[in-house]
C-alpha cells in the first residue's frame, strides 16, 4: 500500500512536521486576532471621545510621526523586493534588503520615542486626558506588535528557524510586516484626524 503525499509530509525522519502551508494559515489567523484586538481600541477611542464631558482635549500630534510613517513605508517596500530577490535565487540581494527592512523597522521604532519625548517635553503625558492616552496606547501597542516583526525578520535573515523554509519563513514574516505597515497608517490618520 502507497503512502500518500501529505502522509509523506506529516513525517520525516520519524518527527512530525507541520505542512509549510498551516504556518500561512496560523499567521492569517494571528492577524485577524491581532486587528480584532486594535479594533477594539479603536471602538473605544470613538466611544470615549463622543462622551460628553469626557475630558477630551485634542493636541497636536508630533510632526515626526511623518517621517516614521515614511519610513515604516520604506521597509515595506524593501521587505517585498526581498522577496523578489529570494524567487529569483539572488542571496545576497535577498539579505541586504530583508535586512534593510528590518534596520528601518529599528528607525521607525526610535521615530516613535523621539515624538513620545516631544510630547512629554509639551507635558502631554499618557494620564493627562483621553486623547493623549489613546495616543500612548495606540503607539505602544503597534510598537509592541512591530518590535516582534522586527525579531521575527532579524530570526529569518541571519538563520533560518526550524520546520520552514526560507521562502514560507519570508512568507509569513512579510505577511504580519505589511500588515503592521498598513496598521500604522490606518493608525497615523485615526490620530490625525480624529483629535
Amino acid at each position: 500500500m502507497q503512502r500518500s503525499s501529505t502522509q509523506d509530509e506529516a513525517k520525516l525522519d520519524g518527527a512530525s512536521v507541520v505542512p509549510q502551508r498551516a504556518y500561512v494559515t496560523g499567521m492569517t489567523v494571528a492577524l485577524g486576532g491581532i486587528l480584532m484586538f486594535f479594533m477594539a481600541l479603536v471602538s473605544a477611542f470613538i466611544v470615549r471621545k463622543g462622551m460628553p464631558n469626557s475630558g477630551w482635549r485634542p493636541f497636536d500630534v508630533p510632526r515626526v510621526l511623518w517621517l516614521n510613517t515614511l519610513i515604516l513605508a520604506a521597509s515595506s517596500f524593501a521587505i517585498a523586493r526581498a522577496r523578489k530577490h529570494l524567487r529569483a535565487s539572488q542571496n545576497e540581494m535577498f539579505r541586504r534588503g530583508w535586512m534593510a527592512g528590518s534596520v528601518l523597522g529599528v528607525f521607525f521604532l526610535a521615530g516613535q520615542g523621539i515624538a513620545w519625548q516631544q510630547l512629554i517635553a509639551k507635558d502631554i503625558l499618557l494620564w493627562t486626558n483621553p486623547s493623549s492616552s489613546f495616543f500612548y496606547v495606540f503607539t505602544a501597542a503597534q510598537g509592541l506588535h512591530l518590535f516582534c516583526g522586527i525579531i521575527a525578520s532579524l530570526v529569518v535573515g541571519f538563520r533560518l528557524p526550524r520546520r520552514l523554509t526560507l521562502d514560507t519563513a519570508t512568507e509569513v514574516v512579510s505577511m504580519y510586516w505589511h500588515f503592521m505597515v498598513g496598521l500604522w497608517v490606518f493608525l497615523f490618520l485615526l490620530l490625525l484626524l480624529g483629535q
